[in-house]
């Protein structure tokens, strides 16, 4: 398996925290050395590891802000 790199390059905001101390997050993130896209995932503390989550282009995540308003 190719190892994936990944740049924290916004922290934006924390959504929920479980008490094994994994914490849900809305970041921007750049995979791979590509342009970096909104993501929302759990991560582990010292964002070490992470679990599977969505990312999201910023088309994408105008469009949801437009449809929660």
């Amino acid at each position: 398996m190719a190892d994936i790199k990944y740049e924290i390059v916004k922290e934006i905001a924390v959504l929920s925290e479980k008490a094994s101390g994994w914490t849900k997050e809305i970041n921007l993130v750049s995979w791979n050395g590509r342009d970096a896209k909104y993501d929302i995932r759990e991560w582990a503390p010292g964002h070490e590891r992470m679990s599977k989550g969505i990312t999201l282009t910023e088309e994408e995540m105008n469009i949801i802000l437009e449809a929660l308003k």
